[in-house]
């Protein structure tokens, strides 16, 4: 009895010696990939021209390789063992398969990035096309994972998660609008990363720095970072200014308020002060020879200015401005340039709006061509007679 305990025991010994063993050899097989064979790699990726293979080191898809070579030596070695090959056989597989699903991941991670080094990547954007195949690669390693430890097919549980559909669509509800919202955003090309954008009810302006299967991220001008839902572009209105971007020119809307009482005929001695504006010479020529022409034809009586055509100082105004718009050398001239009255208001005098396009559509630049123009816009206006509106505090408009 004691010689065979002590065979049993010597036997055991020796399965836990080989057992051991053959775990050292896997750890230092994978000590030495790690260490030594990986590094060597990089080292060689480092001195390519290629991104792509920077990229595969930036996301790590040959280290996690790597881990696979521990399991190839086990697997390897388990005839060594047959006392622990059931249990070793089943452990190596199920390690197997958690690193297959890392290293995908980071396979479409790296392919992704490389993607986007594409100029293509600017319009059609992939992040959220992997983040959605990376979630349904994660799914299916699940489902073989749970059907080795329970030692059942993995597509019979495929075939059984079909019962489960409406279950599923409700726990993933958010990701399936997000999927379908991130389709129609690349389909009719709604946004992209860099875009300028406006969505007041989530309190977004700003640029657009990332789209992904469930957020898209926007950097405020006010430095915050906002994450709204993919989904939320389908359902809230939003504007994108990347129209503005692409046809170079931004938009110049804005009135000067004209006091209504210094509005008035312009007398003999207003057009002698204009006549040498390079900018009037050929209107008030050419609005001249109409009225001689108007007074001749009609036998206006020159008793009273209300009779026959004249010229206002704000009409010429309105033309001065126009023709200093035409030749302003930062105005766009292919785009709408209009000069126009609007709605007069008894407390805020004939808004007098200029809208047109300045030719630089950064910010500070745009701000700079807008003051220079209304500067000298409102610096002109004492020549033709004109004052802007101000309401005087000290008096009672009640």
């Amino acid at each position: 009895m004691e010689k065979w305990l002590l065979l049993i025991k010597n036997e055991l010994v020796i399965e836990f010696s080989k057992l051991f063993a053959l775990l050292f050899v896997a750890i230092i097989g994978f000590y030495v990939s790690k260490k030594i064979i990986l590094p060597l790699i990089h080292k060689f990726f480092k001195r390519t021209k290629t991104i792509w293979d920077d990229l595969l080191t930036q996301h790590k898809v040959l280290g996690r390789i790597m881990l696979l070579i521990p399991a190839m030596i086990i697997q390897y070695g388990l005839p060594l063992v047959p006392e622990f090959y059931n249990f070793l056989s089943k452990t190596i597989h199920l390690y197997v398969y958690v690193v297959i699903i890392v290293i995908i991941s980071s396979v479409i991670d790296a392919f992704v990035a490389i993607y986007n080094t594409r100029p293509m990547a600017y319009k059609w954007p992939l992040k959220g096309w992997g983040q959605l195949l990376k979630m349904f690669v994660t799914i299916l390693g699940g489902i073989f994972i749970i059907a080795l430890i329970l030692d059942k097919s993995p597509w019979g549980l495929v075939s059984s998660i079909g019962a489960m559909t409406a279950i599923l669509m409700l726990i993933f509800k958010d990701t399936l609008l997000s999927f379908v919202a991130g389709i129609q955003i690349a389909s009719y090309n709604l946004i992209r990363v860099g875009d300028w954008i406006e969505m007041p009810a989530f309190g977004v302006d700003g640029d657009v720095v990332d789209i992904s299967l469930h957020t898209v991220r926007v950097q405020n001008f006010d430095k915050t970072i906002l994450s709204v839902p993919t989904h939320k572009f389908l359902d809230v209105s939003f504007k994108n200014w990347r129209g503005m971007y692409e046809a170079g020119g931004r938009r110049i809307k804005r009135s000067i308020l004209i006091d209504q009482s210094s509005v008035t005929f312009m007398d003999q001695t207003m057009l002698d002060n204009l006549k040498n504006v390079d900018y009037l010479k050929d209107y008030l020529g050419k609005k001249q020879k109409e009225i001689v022409e108007d007074h001749q034809t009609h036998l206006h009586s020159s008793d009273s200015p209300l009779n026959g055509r004249r010229l206002t100082n704000l009409g010429t105004f309105r033309a001065y401005i126009r023709e200093y718009l035409k030749h302003h050398p930062h105005v766009r001239q292919d785009l709408t340039l209009i000069v126009r009255h609007l709605q007069p208001d008894a407390s805020k005098g004939i808004p007098l709006e200029i809208y047109c396009f300045a030719d630089d559509t950064r910010w500070d630049t745009y701000e700079g061509i807008q003051a220079d123009i209304f500067d000298h816009v409102l610096a002109a206006m004492p020549f033709f007679g004109l004052r802007t509106y101000q309401r005087n505090a000290l008096v009672d408009n009640r």
